[in-house]
């Protein structure tokens, strides 16, 4: 459940609130009892659990060599690498032939 955070307009009182998503917006001001108890737009914050890549892994050393921490394949080599050609070879025809003509 989230925690909202109020303040009333009239005398100032903050309060933090935790609700559900559904419930309704609180109205009224348990400190002064006037209908200016209003929600404040706030930082969200969350904290991460479990397993997965976090930006402090690999402070001060280096990533793995073996493909990255997420599980995806490392980015393919551009055109502007040097002393690449694989780039302008065209793909090798496949095996057993053409099977469009009957």
């Amino acid at each position: 459940m989230p925690i909202y955070a109020y303040r009333c307009d009239e005398c100032g009182f903050t309060k933090d609130v935790l609700q559900k998503i559904s419930d309704p917006v609180l109205t009224v001001c348990p400190s002064c009892s006037k209908e200016a108890f209003k929600k404040q737009v706030t930082a969200a914050g969350f904290q991460l659990k479990g397993t997965g890549w976090y930006v402090t892994d690999f402070r001060g050393g280096t990533a793995p060599a073996t493909g990255t921490a997420s599980g995806t394949a490392a980015p393919a080599a551009t055109s502007s690498d040097s002393g690449s050609s694989a780039a302008s070879t065209p793909a090798p025809a496949a095996a057993g032939g053409d099977k469009s003509s009957t």
